[in-house]
């Protein structure tokens, strides 16, 4: 009985961590899919994020603002896209998992 328990502990940590990691894309499936498109490959509303120069040079924590602040008027970035981005309503720990997503597709 106590091999069954410690091989369920063990299975829902594995588990737990795999969710963890792939929370990011989660949170950016629902939350910027809509207007950065699949992937993050952009759309006729947002920039692509695959190969971003801004996500790959900047630091963690700027990333961490735009996605928590939005850009809009003068802060906007790509002008060429009608919509302003919207401050997003996550958490820091949301926040962290999706800018982990984001560095990892703009390699």
């Amino acid at each position: 009985m106590r091999r069954l328990i410690g091989i369920g502990v063990l299975a829902l940590s594995v588990a737990f961590a795999g969710n963890a990691f792939a929370g990011g894309s989660d949170i950016f499936k629902s939350k910027c899919l809509p207007c950065h498109g699949a992937d993050g490959a952009g759309t006729a509303m947002a920039p692509a994020l695959q190969g971003n120069e801004f996500i790959q040079a900047s630091s963690p924590e700027d990333i961490s603002k735009v996605v928590m602040t939005g850009r809009a008027g003068a802060a906007k970035k790509y002008k060429e896209f009608a919509l302003d981005m919207p401050p997003q309503p996550l958490s820091a720990t949301e926040v962290a998992e999706v800018v982990d997503y984001l560095k990892s597709i703009a390699e």
